[in-house]
């Protein structure tokens, strides 16, 4: 967004485990813009406003849009769609992961890839770094994660329910549906792999992006896939005006406490604070927060 917010995390090392994290997760109310908007507007402005998975946010803000005024779903941009889940897994594996593992990142690929995604050499250049560059950064990166974090297998691929979250957001139900909670750093590296895997047999087969929509009579909620997991909109129009607007991020659940960044870190021990903070680093980034963070971690 143009004004993420902020995150910070603190925590305490005992010399062998980390302990007593808590994390503080500050947003700016971004939704607020849209109230009293008529609901086009809103779809024109949240590209503007979200810099981070801007084609999927407003995917999402369209299909909630519509469905909410009963119209027939716009065909989402599919082909930006794919390239900007690769673009945003590719970073994280090119670029952040093998700096959080101790190796160098593989910058140069990277541009180079970035500058002809667009074009349409694409798939082919994709297909050239995933089965070059890549592959062979995956399998450093994984020797050393896997000798710290252990073995695990991919998780399944995120599920789409907004049928489930209308409710939520209709007052029916209490509680926010919950969240898929990853357990394993490694499993969250092996499943980043894998979508890259996807998206590319997906844009080269011309496959339509994931997108799911619920709704009643002036209420919609959609749901999109991103690289950090599925981003939900959900509006409210009442005479024809936003009464309500709701974005619901991948990081606004998985930040909004520490328990996930607990679960990814249960059992695990570090022979000294040093690592133990490439651990709790490596952790924040498989949960990967689209904002700044801080860390903070103290020798008890």
């Amino acid at each position: 967004m143009t004004s993420a917010g902020q995150l910070k995390v603190g925590a305490r090392f005992d010399g062998r485990t980390i302990r007593d994290i808590v994390v503080d997760l500050h947003r700016p109310s971004v939704s607020r813009l849209f109230i009293g908007q008529l609901p086009d507007v809103v779809i024109k402005t949240v590209p503007y406003l979200f810099t981070l998975c801007a084609h999927a946010q407003r995917a999402a803000a369209v299909a909630a849009v519509n469905v909410a005024l009963g119209e027939t779903l716009r065909e989402p941009a599919h082909r930006e769609l794919w390239i900007e889940v690769l673009h945003e897994n590719l970073w994280r594996l090119l670029l952040d992961w093998p700096v959080a593992l101790g190796l160098s990142p593989a910058k140069d690929d990277f541009i180079a890839w970035r500058a002809l995604r667009q074009g349409e050499g694409a798939v082919a250049g994709t297909r050239e770094l995933v089965r070059g560059p890549l592959q062979t950064l995956a399998v450093a990166c994984l020797a050393r994660l896997e000798a710290t974090a252990g073995h695990a297998q991919p998780l399944a691929p995120a599920v789409l329910a907004p049928d489930a979250w209308l409710d939520y957001w209709q007052g029916k139900q209490a509680e926010m549906p919950p969240l898929p909670q990853p357990v394993s750093v490694t499993a969250v590296y092996r499943t980043r792999l894998a979508e890259v895997e996807a998206a590319l047999a997906a844009l080269d087969g011309g496959l339509c992006f994931p997108v799911a929509a619920a709704g009643e009579p002036g209420w919609g909620v959609a749901q999109v896939r991103t690289a950090r997991g599925v981003l939900t909109h959900a509006v409210h129009v009442d005479d024809g005006k936003v009464a309500r607007y709701r974005v619901q991020a991948p990081t606004d659940g998985f930040f909004v406490d520490a328990a996930p960044l607990a679960r990814l870190l249960a059992n695990r021990e570090f022979p000294s604070l040093d690592q133990a903070r490439q651990g709790l680093d490596q952790a924040i980034l498989a949960l990967d927060p689209c904002l700044p963070h801080t860390l903070e971690l103290l020798d008890a």
